[in-house]
């Protein structure tokens, strides 16, 4: 892997992705030239974090536009639709991947009159402007975030919200990145987030790369550390958050934020704007995605659970908006009411 981290980039006309599945034992890519194998990879979690499954749709959409033959606008456009509505479906509750998918069509329809080629080159265009925009984003979310982190603070982390789940940076660890140049002595906990292990594999991996003070926990040792006055803030990412400022994150957080609550400790989430989607009015709307229940009974594929035995895997859960602190934006930490807030944000 290359000295950044960036999880997501181009090789010529191939979209190249590391394969977050066999981190952090195997550094391993997965090379993509058709807009299908975008959407695998996607569904199978060689690419998760949300703003980075925005910038493989987009990216994938590139694909689509060079792999369509047709030379007749009319009949591009509408093939483009279908690739367009294929990547979108690809999982439901991240915002930024339909965002990134809208962003990319608007070309399309900003440009009604265009020749074949020309669309393609705006295609293009717009997913790399995308992919600039998410780092310069987070860096700026980092920058933000750095301020509400107390001088050697003990800092708990939920899932990968690292240069890993982004462009590059990360949204939660760029909070912490930014925090770390300023203060070396800052110290994280991070859990291990089952079923998936992103905060074992990917998020320790993150910390040590970087050179940052972390110790892996257990989800369920959470609550024992905040007990013992062991953690001075929670910083997590989200994958969307309603206009209510209601957040969707990996399944736990809800836990993570209640524990704080409880234990009177900042609980911030960290996301660009890009995750917000106002258009949900609260958390109740925000679709979760159920995955295979066998990445519960197993583990890479070998049984840990009695043969037969019935399991649910919510991938996601909501956070209501009273237990959030803030939310930190790349325009700012948007704080309650948050209603109001979260349109002003987006609206600057």
């Amino acid at each position: 892997m290359n000295r950044s981290l960036q999880p997501i980039y181009w090789d010529g006309a191939v979209v190249v992705m590391v394969d977050q599945r066999v981190l952090p034992h195997r550094q391993e890519v997965v090379r993509c030239t058709s807009v299908a194998q975008v959407v695998r990879a996607i569904k199978t979690m060689v690419i998760r974090g949300a703003p980075a499954v925005g910038i493989a749709g987009a990216m994938g959409l590139v694909l689509a536009a060079e792999n369509i033959t047709a030379a007749d606008p009319k009949t591009f456009r509408r093939k483009f639709v279908r690739a367009c509505q294929q990547v979108a479906a690809a999982r439901p509750t991240g915002n930024n991947l339909s965002w990134a998918v809208e962003q990319v069509y608007s070309v399309l329809v900003e440009n009604p009159e265009a020749e074949v080629f020309e669309l393609k080159r705006l295609v293009r265009a717009k997913a790399d402007e995308l992919l600039k925009a998410d780092i310069e984003g987070n860096r700026a979310i980092g920058r933000w975030g750095s301020k509400i982190i107390p001088t050697g603070a003990n800092i708990l982390t939920y899932c990968n919200a690292g240069a890993l789940a982004t462009g590059d940076y990360g949204t939660a660890l760029g909070v912490v990145r930014a925090a770390h140049r300023q203060d070396p002595s800052i110290h994280v906990y991070t859990c291990e987030t089952r079923p998936f292990l992103q905060g074992s594999r990917l998020t320790a991996y993150e910390l040590m790369w970087e050179g940052i003070a972390a110790t892996l926990i257990t989800d369920n040792a959470a609550g024992s550390l905040m007990q013992q006055g062991k953690i001075d803030v929670v910083v997590v990412g989200a994958d969307r958050i309603a206009a209510n400022g209601d957040t969707a994150n990996k399944i736990g957080t809800y836990t993570m934020a209640v524990l704080a609550r409880a234990h009177d400790i900042p609980f911030y989430v960290a996301a660009p704007r890009s995750t917000i989607d106002p258009v949900l009015t609260d958390g109740s709307q925000i679709p979760i995605e159920q995955r295979d229940p066998e990445e519960v009974t197993h583990f890479q594929g070998r049984p840990v659970a009695p043969k037969g035995m019935v399991a649910i895997n919510p991938a996601f859960d909501v956070t209501p908006n009273r237990y959030v602190t803030g939310i930190i934006t790349e325009v700012g930490i948007i704080r309650k009411p948050f209603k109001s807030n979260i349109r002003k944000a987006m609206e600057s």
